[in-house]
């Protein structure tokens, strides 16, 4: 059976400066928290770092051409912060904000509509140096960057992202820290939880003070669809709990100006949330037009008496050699009644499972409950192991066949349409990966591009997942 999707609905691919820009010390950029996270030995799997990446810095209108061949109608990028604030008195790099310039145009000049990230993780180094996201401050300064931003770019702009994935910077970088800065102190990790919602608020009025009202605002959530072994009143309370830590602390801000009252209780002894000031609430639920959703797999979850979990709750750095699942990276003492069970059927590169239906579950229920909001699928994607094959009527001579990175994309997007059959406001679908590109913790090990990229000479190598991404955009439909 096809399936025809809006006309209006739109295709896309992803990417995040960090993992595919490179030059890091180019035009003024000055190190980000990822800079110096990946000088440490043991922090990244193969002790890599994104100094060269896909070299997307200089190589932009080369990947701009690819998008092109593919149909894609926008691309969603994200700014260096680094490159734009380098230095700890705010003032604002020129070079910067004419890099993203000459990109931006080159999308538009190309039909792609430009999908800006503000922060997609590379803090700079010196608001870390001064308590990063566990202080107010970084919050208030991301509103000058989002400001600088506004100012500079924003005709150029079709969607606005505040934040992407901010469970990762806080969870990752704050608590188990596996990722940059790697702090490990959950406390901090939840301080982190309020000002990066408080740097959206700000951040949405910072770009709304220059652009207005008609601005096209969004935040982008890695939303866990967590699912209960069985529906005993237990699992059903360990989902719960799942889900308040993992989601509710942003949905509940951002979406409807306040914190479920439940989240201060079951984290008191980590903080008393002092930290929250009166009116952050109302400010940080800004009006926004669409909320992205970055979705690749399930956890499926049980109650756990806390006695036995307390030594797996304190366990709060998982080795970055192994991939390993969301929850199982952010064993979080809040989260103490909740086991994670080991994933089943056949599990990506990255030890993920495939479950397309948790996506519709995923849309439908965000579409329920916010029916005025456009929804986006942000990131999706799979890495797998993939290897290159002559072709010589293939550019550059090769091609990837990765039939299960095909399969995990057929069905996602399918998935898509069927919660937009559902009633879910769902606009568009943006494949993760463009490129194969630098996976933070996990180096260049794992490959998530639908074009493979041969890091010893940066040449771009088509895959069949590209070609069957290219032919479902070109047919809207699947």
């Amino acid at each position: 059976m096809t399936t025809t999707f809006p006309g209006d609905f739109l295709w896309g691919t992803a990417t995040a400066s960090y993992q595919v820009e490179g030059a890091i010390r180019e035009d003024g950029r000055t190190p980000s928290i990822w800079d110096t996270f990946c000088e440490h030995p043991g922090t990244v799997a193969d002790g890599s770092s994104g100094e060269i990446a896909c070299d997307q810095y200089h190589r932009y209108p080369e990947d701009i051409a690819l998008m092109h061949e593919l149909g894609v109608k926008a691309y969603r990028l994200s700014i260096a912060w680094p490159r734009i604030v380098p230095n700890a008195d705010g003032a604002v790099n020129q070079l910067g904000i004419d890099h993203y310039r000459r990109e931006l145009d080159a999308l538009r000049e190309a039909g792609i509509m430009p999908v800006v990230t503000l922060y997609h993780w590379d803090l700079p180094q010196y608001l870390e140096d001064h308590g990063g996201w566990a202080r107010r401050d970084t919050a208030l300064r991301f509103a000058d960057y989002a400001d600088a931003i506004a100012s500079g770019l924003g005709d150029r702009v079709g969607i606005w992202t505040t934040l992407n994935e901010p469970w990762c910077s806080a969870y990752l970088g704050y608590g188990s820290g596996v990722h940059a800065p790697g702090v490990r102190d959950y406390g901090k990790a939840l301080a982190a939880v309020h000002h990066l919602n408080l740097a959206h608020g700000l951040g949405v009025q910072a770009i709304r003070a220059h652009l207005g009202g008609t601005a096209k605002v969004s935040s982008v959530l890695n939303l866990a669809v967590n699912i209960a072994q069985t529906d005993s009143e237990a699992d059903m309370a360990a989902k719960h709990r799942a889900d308040l830590i993992a989601n509710e602390v942003f949905l509940g801000p951002m979406l409807e100006g306040r914190y479920d009252p439940e989240i201060f209780e079951v984290t008191k002894p980590y903080t008393d949330w002092s930290f929250v000031h009166d009116g952050d609430e109302e400010l940080i639920r800004q009006p926004m037009q669409s909320l992205g959703v970055n979705y690749y797999s399930t956890t499926h979850v049980r109650y756990r008496d806390t006695a036995a979990a307390v030594s797996a709750a304190g366990g709060v750095a998982a080795s970055v050699a192994r991939p390993v699942s969301p929850a199982e990276r952010n064993p979080m003492p809040a989260q103490d009644i909740v086991e994670a069970l080991p994933p089943a059927g056949e599990l990506t590169a990255m030890g993920w499972n495939q479950e397309p239906q948790g996506l519709t579950s995923l849309l439908t229920e965000l579409g329920a409950r916010f029916p005025d909001l456009d929804l986006f699928v942000s990131e999706n994607g799979s890495a797998w192991d993939d290897e290159v094959t002559a072709d010589a009527d293939e550019p550059n001579g090769m091609i990837v066949h990765d039939p299960r990175r095909v399969a995990y994309l057929e069905a996602h997007v399918r998935a898509v349409a069927d919660a937009i059959a559902a009633g879910a406001k769902v606009k568009g679908y943006f494949a993760w990966s463009l490129l194969d590109n630098f996976e933070w913790a996990l180096g260049y090990s794992k490959r998530f591009g639908i074009i493979r990229v041969d890091y010893d000479t940066q040449q771009r190598i088509w895959k069949d997942s590209a070609l069957r991404l290219r032919a479902i955009v070109a047919h809207n439909a699947i």
